[in-house]
Parts: C-alpha cells; structure tokens; sequence
C-alpha cells in the first residue's frame, strides 16, 4: 500500500514525523530516501519526539549509527558514505535491524536490497524549495491509520 502527502515547510515534515514516531512499535524500520535537503533529517527529528525523546537528531554523517533514548531505544543510521551492499553488511547492522527498538535509515535507497520487505520507505521528492512531495509504502495495514492521521494534519495526494 503507498500513500502520498505534500509537505510545504520543515514544520510539516517534522509534524508527519511524529505522527510516524506515535505509531511507532520495536521491530520497526523506516527507510528514507531522496536528494541531499529534500526532508530525511527533518522527518527523523520529528520521529524521534513521537516515539517520546527529546533528543535533537543530526545527521549523523560521520557517525554512521546514533542511539536515542525514548519510551524503546530509536536506532538513527546514514548511509550516505556508505559504499555498497558490502560496507552496510561489515556494520552488522542485523543487531540494530532485528533488536529492541526501531530504526529510521536516511539514504536507504543506497543499501536498499539488504533491508526487510515489511519496513516502511518513506522517498522525498523536490516539488519547489519549500514544498517536498513524501511518498510512504509499507506491507503493513497501520499504513491506512497513518494516513487518516496524516491527513488531518497536512495536504494528501493519494
């Protein structure tokens, strides 16, 4: 199932986020992908205060992995250095992927292959500098909950 919103600042990335963040489980994984600045950090940040932190997340670029405290432990990787299949399977990200807590992956399109079938992938796509059209797929039927709760909230495509 895909549903598809229109973002038309940072506030809004960041209040989709949270919703996210609110429906959050352990075991889950959030793939994010799209260009440098399109949103990825932003929806993190609001995941993270929907799932219970107070952390601020930052990119974490050269740190590869940053562990949050929350109601479960959040697990924020960027692959954006990361250099092929082969460099994301010597991180032994399986501990993180399959543990207590959920994983949101920025530039998960560049290790896509190597992450389950049932994660959420949320793409970010350019429509003007302020607006992002955000395109979430997920196996799971929590997807059409999230998106009435989304829509509440901002514009919806599809």
């Amino acid at each position: 199932m895909s549903f598809t919103v229109i973002s038309t600042n940072e506030v809004d990335t960041i209040n989709i986020g949270e919703i996210i963040g609110s429906f959050a489980v352990p075991g889950d994984i959030i793939l994010l992908s799209g260009d440098l600045g399109s949103g990825k950090t932003k929806m993190t940040q609001g995941i993270i205060k929907g799932v219970g932190s107070d952390d601020f997340a930052r990119s974490p670029t050269f740190v590869l992995i940053t562990e949050y405290e929350a109601k479960f432990p959040i697990y924020h990787m960027d692959l954006y250095r990361l250099e092929g299949v082969e460099s994301l399977e010597r991180m032994q990200v399986d501990e993180y992927l399959y543990g207590d807590g959920i994983c949101i992956v920025e530039w998960a399109d560049k290790a896509d292959k190597s992450f389950p079938k049932k994660s959420l992938t949320i793409d970010f796509s350019f429509i003007s500098e302020d607006q992002r059209r955000i395109k979430m797929e997920w196996e799971s039927s929590r997807l059409n909950v999230l998106s009435k709760e989304i829509t509440k909230s901002v514009n919806s495509v599809d």
